[in-house]
């Protein structure tokens, strides 16, 4: 199962802050003894400067994660905690390595909290607080694993979102061909009432000349009837 690359980044910057306080604390055994610190002040002004940077990708991670709803807003609130643990952790390191705070020598509980972990092959953090209840108590592994799981079904209910979203497509996509087939049905209906109206009013035309002619020839017969009427009575004999 690979591992969230954010926290990979956050073990990598808590094994150089422990590096950096390891070395400032050779470089005082050094002052002490009478010797030249010199060498190990360059490497710890370079891995402090390293530090800030990493610090600094955690947070521009972190803004990109939770702006792209990545990961759970309980999750960004952790993981924001983890960055200004390490804020105040650098703060520290850099008051100490100036000298303006002292370091302290290493405690027998934290030396054997940083072997525990790493015999279970899990980064130690000696300076991880104010976790939440639903990560209290477990290692760095577990975590990951659960902000694996969280991840996964993240993406399970981006998939499932994402195939709803899929055959909507496929439904509006089949709704648009169907409207498109009956306005080429009304179309075609409607070529056929312009046809149909356009004979209509041809044989409307039609039966009206039929209708005049038909008028005219009743005149017709009228005017005969009435001339052989006249005809009949001027040579009847009275």
């Amino acid at each position: 199962m690979s591992q969230d690359p954010w926290l990979q980044n956050y073990d990598a910057t808590c094994r150089l802050a422990q590096e950096i306080a390891e070395n400032i604390h050779e470089r005082n055994r050094q002052q002490r003894t009478g010797g030249n610190p010199a060498k190990i002040n360059m490497t710890l002004r370079a891995s402090l400067q390293k530090l800030k940077q990493n610090i600094a990708q955690l947070k521009d991670g972190l803004l990109r994660a939770s702006s792209a709803r990545r990961i759970m807003q309980s999750e960004a609130d952790r993981r924001q905690n983890l960055i200004d643990d390490l804020l105040t952790r650098e703060k520290q390191l850099n008051g100490t390595f100036k000298g303006d705070i002292t370091q302290p020598e290493p405690s027998r509980s934290t030396l054997m909290a940083e072997g525990g972990g790493a015999s279970r092959g899990v980064a130690a953090n000696p300076w991880l607080v104010n976790e939440t209840e639903e990560t209290r108590g477990l290692t760095f592994g577990e975590i990951k694993q659960q902000q694996q799981r969280i991840i996964e079904a993240q993406d399970a209910g981006l998939d499932a979102l994402a195939a709803v979203i899929s055959r909507q497509k496929i439904m509006g996509q089949e709704i648009g061909n169907e409207l498109d087939e009956q306005n080429e049905i009304i179309d075609d209906l409607a070529h056929l009432v312009d046809k149909t109206d356009d004979r209509i009013r041809n044989e409307t035309r039609r039966v009206k000349l039929v209708e005049t002619k038909s008028a005219s020839c009743g005149m017709l017969v009228v005017i005969v009837l009435l001339l052989i009427a006249i005809v009949v009575i001027a040579v009847w004999p009275v």
